[in-house]
């Protein structure tokens, strides 16, 4: 469980669900953590369920902001005196329908959040560590990412995008840095409730598995990828499904 001892980690989007579980499976395993997210109030409850300031730090902002950006970057190399690993989980889902109907506003906004603001971050590292001393990158993206999911259809154009993003980062940004991305189907958080609440028996039966996800789930294989036991896995999109998609499903 110490895989990842002395690393140091900035995990967006992490004060609760998919990104708090990440940061809490990064933490068991050794490393050091910054967690943002909008609200400062979660976060200060995420930091002391992750163990106080000695283990993880916090920075509230918003995903697609530069300057939230640089603050936390910079909070975290002059907290722990490095940053190898990033996780880009911070994704925004604010409009349901057809992507044809969709206002083009709230499209912009959807690819700000989902598309540019990972590559604004994985820049940001760039220059403040990694380029110089390598490390991992890891961006949450969707099953929805893969196959058309009608009624939330800008939402996965947005993470087809980002899984599109992480294969061209990966050629560019290599050997020193790895990226690589997870597609998870439906988790059991806040976030993802629209698509289950009330009919989570229905909904998890059409998966292999017979369940929908648990964020532990994401957080392993997450964790796996920033680890040395993935040092020659670049470039890569790992499905995180329960197997639906085996019978095309979302």
């Amino acid at each position: 469980m110490n895989s990842l001892k002395d690393r140091v980690a900035i995990v967006t989007g992490a004060s609760r669900g998919i990104g708090l579980g990440i940061a809490r499976e990064l933490v068991q395993r050794g490393a050091k953590v910054c967690i943002t997210a909008r609200k400062p109030e979660p976060l200060a409850e995420a930091v002391n369920e992750l163990g106080g300031p000695d283990v993880a730090v916090a920075v509230p902002g918003k995903a697609d902001d530069p300057a939230h950006q640089a603050e936390a970057v910079a909070k975290t190399v002059e907290t722990f005196g490095r940053l190898d690993m990033l996780v880009n989980n911070t994704g925004i889902n604010p409009v349901y329908g057809p992507v044809v109907d969709t206002d083009p506003a709230a499209a912009a906004k959807i690819l700000a959040v989902n598309v540019l603001a990972p590559l604004a971050w994985v820049r940001r590292a760039r220059e403040a560590w990694m380029g110089e001393h390598g490390g991992a990158v890891v961006n949450v993206a969707s099953t929805a990412g893969l196959r058309a999911t009608p009624g939330i259809g800008m939402y996965g154009v947005s993470k087809a995008a980002l899984i599109r993003l992480t294969m061209e980062l990966a050629a560019e940004l290599g050997p020193g840095i790895r990226v690589n991305a997870v597609a998870p189907a439906v988790v059991k958080t806040k976030f993802a409730t629209a698509l289950y609440e009330g009919r989570e028996e229905q909904v998890s039966a059409a998966y292999p598995l017979k369940r929908l996800g648990l964020p532990g789930d994401v957080a392993g294989a997450v964790a796996f990828l920033l680890s040395d036991d993935a040092s020659w896995i670049t470039g890569q999109t790992i499905v995180l499904d329960g197997g639906v998609t085996l019978g095309g499903g979302v």
